[in-house]
């Protein structure tokens, strides 16, 4: 698909909060998820997260970095068996982390997303 074909689709579903990008991990593919993250932002209100096996600190020096700066939260690292916990948000081992992307590049430190009433 295109990203005015996603975007259509996106667009089309004002019940829909954000938008997730996860599976076969879209840093591999951070252009392409760089560029629909934008028109995401240009044309929603929309938040972006992103599952990824990478960890924030590795991604701010990277490549994938321009799609790091579309997204509002990123779950970082990888999915661990041994630290799986059904417990947690948005998450399934104690290892991963939500990070608030745009407070972490803004502070230069990695900022930890606390959820709010409207998410729960």
């Amino acid at each position: 698909m295109t990203v005015e074909q996603l975007m259509r689709i996106i667009v089309a579903d004002p019940f829909t909060r954000g938008v997730t990008f996860s599976g076969g991990d879209p840093m591999y593919q951070a252009a392409g998820f760089a560029e629909l993250a934008r028109q995401i932002h240009r044309r929603t209100q929309k938040d972006i997260w992103c599952y990824t096996g990478f960890t924030f600190e590795s991604l701010i020096h990277d490549d994938q970095r321009e799609l790091l700066a579309e997204l509002d939260v990123l779950v970082d690292g990888p999915f661990i068996q041994a630290l799986h916990d059904p417990d947690l948000l948005f998450r399934g081992s104690s290892n991963q982390r939500l990070i608030d992307v745009q407070a972490s590049l803004y502070s230069r430190k990695t900022v930890l997303w606390k959820p709010d009433a409207m998410t729960l």
